[in-house]
């Protein structure tokens, strides 16, 4: 029996490394099922999961010009449900400028901007003049 690209069919598994999984398959070819394929949760070791002589059931996702079958195992079963998002009833408006400002005058803004960077400033100036140690040094005395 040729395998065919689309079918499903059963195999054993023969090795299990980080990467994937080797399965030997019917009519005597042997194919691959990377670790992404195996299942549509995250899989940290491979060989938690699968183990040798295990019989899977595998999807033929390709064939190359070479013969290097690759396989899926989570193909094979159907797909989970997405979880639906909450619909709050509400749909994203931009904010205008007015909003955002919260109705203040341009000198308004000017004055809370001048007030925090003076603020930051007086920060910036606490901070490094602590790391230098704030006093006088001697050296080379």
């Amino acid at each position: 029996m040729a395998v065919e690209v689309g079918s499903i069919v059963e195999g054993k598994i023969t090795g299990v490394k980080k990467f994937g999984a080797f399965v030997a398959l019917p009519g005597g070819q042997t194919g691959m099922v990377h670790i992404s394929e195996v299942s549509n949760e995250y899989i940290q070791e491979l060989s938690d999961v699968l183990s040798e002589g295990q019989t899977v059931k595998v999807k033929v996702m390709s064939i190359s010009p070479e013969g290097k079958i690759a396989l899926s195992i989570k193909r094979t079963e159907p797909r989970p449900p997405r979880p639906q998002r909450a619909d709050t009833g509400r749909t994203w408006q931009p904010r205008t400028q007015s909003q955002l400002q919260g109705e203040m005058s341009f000198e308004d803004m000017m004055s809370q901007f001048k007030s925090r960077s003076e603020e930051k400033i007086s920060d910036l100036r606490r901070v490094t003049e602590a790391r230098r140690g704030g006093g006088y040094s001697r050296r080379g005395h």
